[in-house]
């Protein structure tokens, strides 16, 4: 099923073409969904994976999102264990899985991430995930199934092989260009103007429209939002909290600079 067929905040959104947010790394404060929504973003994608955060400050994040027209998503460090399912109970509208390389990895995440009879999540109602409401458990898992979020990360040269593959399974929402790994995998790290690489994102953006998936990717700054779009990337998130929050000081911190060498030279 196509991102824009589904329902729920982020799917709804995806029907204007393009969806946007922002990635977290460090900043959890129960204002920041509130924050993102009103500059715009479509999405927050909190990253589990690098930052050490864990379930119960998630958890308040989840609820902090709950009301705001911008959808929470998580990358988790791994599929092992109940994960994948935690992080989808308390209140997570999507997952983002690193290192996906096989369908039959692939295959596993949606078993994961959906209900019976697309998967084979654990049940658990009445709880955070489908906002404490009484409802038959059926229509719970109906919905909760649209609302489900997949993203596959595409960074490894296993994964660029098998890319069409894993495109080619239901459930499976986004394909995600892990620029990093993906060229380290290669032996090319961090040559993001390689033509290897370049291919490696052409085959991805294929792989995406063949199956009516969309393609993400993490844009650093205004100059790859710009490229990533133009290869064909309608799932963006611009930066990382911090990231921006440094740039934009680091920006402040010149002018000041600026004013106080100018002061000085007028005073001479």
């Amino acid at each position: 099923m196509a991102l824009e067929h589904k329902t729920g905040i982020l799917p709804r959104k995806a029907g204007k073409g393009y969806v946007s947010g922002m990635m977290v790394f460090e900043f959890f404060s129960t204002g920041m969904p509130a924050i993102a929504a009103s500059a715009g973003a479509d999405f927050l994608m909190y990253d589990m994976e690098h930052t050490g955060i864990g379930f119960e400050t998630l958890k308040d994040q989840m609820a902090a999102c709950r009301g705001l027209d911008i959808a929470p998503l998580v990358r988790v460090p791994t599929t092992e264990g109940n994960t994948v399912g935690q992080v989808l109970d308390i209140g997570a509208h999507g997952v983002m899985v690193p290192m996906v390389e096989s369908a039959e990895q692939a295959r596993f995440l949606v078993r994961r991430a959906y209900y019976p009879p697309e998967g084979a999540r654990g049940t658990a109602f009445g709880i955070a995930h489908d906002d404490y409401r009484s409802a038959h458990p059926i229509d719970i898992m109906q919905a909760a199934n649209q609302r489900t979020l997949v993203i596959a990360m595409i960074e490894t040269a296993r994964g660029l092989a098998n890319v069409e593959e894993i495109a080619a399974i239901d459930g499976i929402d986004v394909l995600w260009l892990g620029h990093f790994d993906l060229t380290s995998s290669m032996g090319i790290a961090g040559q993001l103007g390689h033509p290897d690489y370049l291919a490696a994102v052409a085959r991805i953006i294929a792989a995406a429209k063949a199956h009516g998936k969309m393609a993400g990717y993490m844009a650093m700054n205004r100059d790859f939002a710009r490229e990533y779009w133009a290869h064909g990337f309608r799932m963006l998130a611009y930066g990382l909290d911090h990231v921006l929050l440094k740039s934009a000081l680091a920006e402040g911190m010149a002018l000041i600079d600026e004013l106080s060498a100018d002061e000085k030279g007028e005073n001479r």
